[in-house]
C-alpha cells in the first residue's frame, strides 16, 4: 500500500471512531436524561402520595366506659386548728423566757415573766389603802351605833343620826373602791407572768431576755400539731357542687402518701377582690406535716358512669379542644367539650357522654403520638409478644 493510501485508510479510521464516540456521547446523555426524568416523575408521584404512619400500641388509647369520680380541683396552705400568739399583757423587762422554736410547751405552763416589782408595790399599797378603808368603816360603824342608841334616849336629834348613816356609806363605798383597786392591782401582777393558752410547740420566738417590751408585745407562737385544715379558693361555678361532709383527697409536699380530708365549713360570702368561695377542709394529722406546707388534690362531689379518655389526649392547638381519632385506617380530628371532667384514680379524665361518633371502643391518639395531619392514613402495629423461654434440657 503506497503512502498516500494510508494516509487516507488512517484519516477514514479516524473519523469512523469520532462518529462513534459522538454516538456513544449522545446515547448517554439520553439514558441519563431518561433517567432524571423518570426519577422526578416518581418523586412528584410520591409527594402526590399522602404519607402513611405506623401507630405502635402506646400512642393510641381506646374510649372506655368508666366508673369515674367528679371533682373539683384545690390547693392551698395547711394550717394547724390551734394556734395562739403570748403576748406581753404588762410592760417591762422581760425574764425567764427559755423556750426556742420547736420546744413543747404544756397549757398554763409559765414560759416567761416580766420584772414585777412595781406591780408588787403597786399592790401593797392596794391592800394598805383597802385596810384603812377598813378602819373608818369600823370607826363609822361605831359612831352611827352610838348615835342611834343616843337617839332612841332622846339625847341627840335624828339629823345627827343621818349624818351618821350618811358617814357610814361614804366609808363602806371608799372601802369597796378600795377592795377593787386591790383586785386590779392584784390581777396586774398576774399579768406579768406568761403562759401558754395551749399545748403545742412554738413556732417562733420574737423577743428575748432582758428586752423591755411594751404592752401586747410578741413573745412566743405556739401551734398545735395535733389537727389541721386547708384553706382552698374556688370559682363559685365550683363551690355550687360542694357540700359539707364531702371526702377529699390531697398530696401535701414533703409526705410520700396521701391524705383524706373532709369539707368542714364553707363561707357565705365571696371574696370582694377575687370573686371566689373560700372553702375549709379539715385534715387529720399524719407524722411530717407542718404548718404553711402546700397541698393540692380534689374533692369528690360526684359519681357516674360515661364513656371517657384521659384529659392529656385532648389538643388545645385549635380555636376550640379536640381529639385525634382513628376511623377508617385515617385521621380524623373531632371537636369536644371540656365541660365535664372526673378523675379515676390520679389521672384526670374528660367525659365523651356528649360527643357525637366518639362510641366506646374508638381509638384516640395519645399527647405522645403528636399532632398528625387529618386524613392521613394510619396503621396500628400489632403489639409485640413477650418472649417465651425455651424449656430447659437435662
Amino acid at each position: 500500500m503506497t503512502p498516500r493510501n494510508n494516509r487516507r485508510w488512517i484519516q477514514w479510521t479516524l473519523l469512523v471512531l469520532l462518529a462513534l464516540g459522538i454516538a456513544l456521547g449522545v446515547a448517554r446523555a439520553l439514558q441519563k436524561r431518561n433517567a432524571q426524568s423518570t426519577a422526578a416523575n416518581n418523586a412528584a408521584q410520591a409527594l402526590q402520595q399522602a404519607p402513611r404512619y405506623q401507630l405502635g400500641p402506646q400512642d393510641v388509647v381506646a374510649v372506655q366506659q368508666l366508673a369515674l369520680e367528679q371533682t373539683v380541683a384545690i390547693a392551698g396552705s395547711l394550717r394547724a386548728l390551734q394556734t395562739a400568739v403570748i403576748k406581753a399583757r404588762a410592760a417591762g423587762e422581760l425574764q425567764g423566757l427559755s423556750k426556742r422554736e420547736g420546744d413543747v410547751v404544756r397549757a398554763g405552763e409559765t414560759v416567761a415573766r416580766v420584772d414585777n416589782t412595781e406591780a408588787q408595790a403597786r399592790l401593797r399599797q392596794a391592800e394598805q389603802q383597802a385596810q384603812a378603808a377598813q378602819a373608818q368603816v369600823a370607826i363609822a360603824q361605831r359612831g352611827f351605833d352610838n348615835n342611834q342608841a343616843l337617839v332612841r334616849q332622846g339625847f341627840i336629834s335624828s339629823t345627827a343620826l343621818d349624818t351618821s348613816s350618811a358617814n357610814l356609806a361614804a366609808a363602806q363605798a371608799t372601802h369597796q373602791a378600795a377592795l377593787a383597786a386591790r383586785d386590779i392591782a392584784r390581777k396586774a401582777l398576774g399579768d406579768t407572768v406568761l403562759t401558754s393558752p395551749l399545748t403545742g410547740q412554738v413556732s417562733a420566738r420574737l423577743a428575748q431576755n432582758g428586752e423591755r417590751v411594751g404592752l401586747d408585745a410578741r413573745v412566743l407562737e405556739v401551734v398545735d400539731l395535733s389537727g389541721f385544715e386547708l384553706e382552698a379558693a374556688l370559682a363559685p361555678a365550683d363551690a355550687a357542687a360542694v357540700r359539707v361532709g364531702q371526702a377529699a383527697r390531697l398530696r401535701v409536699e414533703g409526705l410520700a402518701e396521701p391524705l383524706s380530708a373532709t369539707v368542714a365549713r364553707i363561707n357565705p360570702s365571696v371574696q370582694p377582690g377575687s370573686r371566689s368561695v373560700l372553702i375549709y377542709l379539715q385534715v387529720a394529722a399524719a407524722p411530717g406535716m407542718r404548718q404553711g406546707l402546700f397541698a393540692e388534690g380534689a374533692v369528690v362531689t360526684g359519681r357516674l358512669e360515661a364513656p371517657a379518655l384521659p384529659l392529656s389526649s385532648v389538643r388545645n392547638d385549635k380555636p376550640a379542644p379536640y381529639i385525634q381519632l382513628v376511623r377508617e385506617g385515617k385521621i380524623v380530628h373531632q371537636p369536644i367539650s371540656l365541660a365535664l371532667q372526673a378523675q379515676q384514680g390520679d389521672e384526670p379524665m374528660v367525659v365523651l357522654a356528649g360527643a357525637a361518633g366518639v362510641p366506646p371502643g374508638t381509638l384516640v391518639l395519645r399527647a405522645q403520638a403528636g399532632l398528625i395531619q387529618e386524613g392521613t392514613a394510619v396503621t396500628l402495629a400489632a403489639p409485640t409478644a413477650a418472649p417465651t423461654a425455651s424449656p430447659a434440657t437435662n
